[in-house]
C-alpha cells in the first residue's frame, strides 16, 4: 500500500563516529488518473490528499470550473489509482508535457502561448507590509508538518494575509498547488485576499497554477524563473523569491508592498 511517509532505518556518520538511528523517509510512488472510466496519466507523488490533487489537477489544466462538475472521487484501497468521474464528458489531452524542475509534473498547458492571457480572477485585498510577509514566511515553516517527520518534501498553503488557510505536501512542488486548488473546490474555501506561499521555485508552470488560484502575491522560499517573472509582470501579480524569516527579493508589482518603517519623532 503507498503511504505518505515509511519508517527507515539508516546510520548517521560523523567524523569519529557511525550512529544507527530509525526515522522516516518520504515517501513516492506512481498514482494513477482515470478520468470517466479512461485511463489519463500517473503522477509521481506523495500519496497523501490524492482526492484534491485529482480535483486540482483537472482545474489548473482548465478542464473543470466547479466541484459541481465532480460528480464521484474515489481512491483505491492501495493508493495507487484515482477514479474521477464527471457529470459531462471531457476530452483527454492529447498531448503531456513534462514541466521543469526534480520531479517535474505533467500538463497540457502551453504556457508560453499563455504568457498574454491574464487570470481570470485575482483576489486581491490590502496591500502587505514586509514584517506581514516574513511573518506569513515563518507560518509555512511552522506548517511543514510531513516535512519535520521525514523531509524531502515541499510545503505550499494559501493565505488570506493572516494565517495559513489551506497547506498541502508533496514531494512534487507542482503537486502541493494542485493540492491546494482541489481542496478550495472540494471544501468550498473561497476568501477575499489570496496570497500563496511555497517552499519550492516558482517556475513558468507554478505561476500558471499560481494565477489559476487567484493569487494576487506568489512567495517562494527559492528563486523564480525568468519566464515565471515575465508571467507575473503580465498578469498583475506581485512575485517574492528567496524569502525568509529576515527578509526577501521583490521582483514585480512592489504597489502591493509597503515600507512599515516607524516614524521620526519631531
Amino acid at each position: 500500500m503507498n503511504l505518505p511517509n515509511h519508517p527507515f532505518h539508516y546510520y548517521q556518520v560523523e567524523a569519529d563516529r557511525w550512529i544507527e538511528k530509525d526515522g522516516e523517509i518520504i515517501g513516492e510512488a506512481p498514482v494513477s488518473l482515470t478520468v470517466n472510466g479512461e485511463a489519463w496519466l500517473s503522477f509521481m507523488c506523495t500519496p497523501l490528499d490524492l482526492e484534491a490533487l485529482a480535483v486540482g489537477f483537472l482545474f489548473n489544466e482548465g478542464l473543470i470550473q466547479t466541484i459541481d462538475e465532480v460528480s464521484l472521487v474515489q481512491v483505491c484501497g492501495n493508493c495507487d489509482n484515482i477514479d474521477i468521474w464527471l457529470n459531462h464528458n471531457v476530452k483527454k489531452p492529447t498531448t503531456w508535457r513534462r514541466t521543469s524542475g526534480c520531479t517535474g509534473g505533467i500538463t497540457s498547458v502551453d504556457n508560453s502561448a499563455e504568457l498574454g492571457t491574464p487570470p481570470a480572477m485575482l483576489y486581491d485585498g490590502a496591500p502587505l507590509t514586509p514584517r506581514q510577509v516574513t511573518y506569513l514566511v515563518e507560518e509555512l515553516f511552522e506548517s511543514q508538518d510531513l516535512y519535520r517527520k521525514s523531509g524531502g518534501v515541499h510545503t505550499s498553503a494559501l493565505s488570506d494575509g493572516q494565517r495559513m488557510v489551506v497547506v498541502a505536501e508533496d514531494i512534487g512542488r507542482h503537486n502541493s498547488l494542485d493540492k491546494i486548488a482541489g481542496r478550495c473546490l472540494i471544501e468550498h474555501i473561497d476568501i477575499p485576499r489570496r496570497i500563496l506561499l511555497t517552499t519550492g521555485r516558482i517556475s513558468s508552470e507554478m505561476m500558471q497554477k499560481s494565477a489559476r488560484l487567484g493569487a494576487a502575491v506568489v512567495i517562494s522560499r527559492t528563486s523564480p524563473s525568468s519566464l515565471s517573472i515575465q508571467m507575473a509582470l503580465r498578469w498583475g501579480i506581485t512575485l517574492i523569491g528567496y524569502a525568509r524569516r529576515t527578509g526577501f527579493r521583490l521582483y514585480t508589482h512592489t504597489e502591493r508592498i509597503f515600507e512599515d518603517l516607524p516614524q521620526n519623532e519631531a
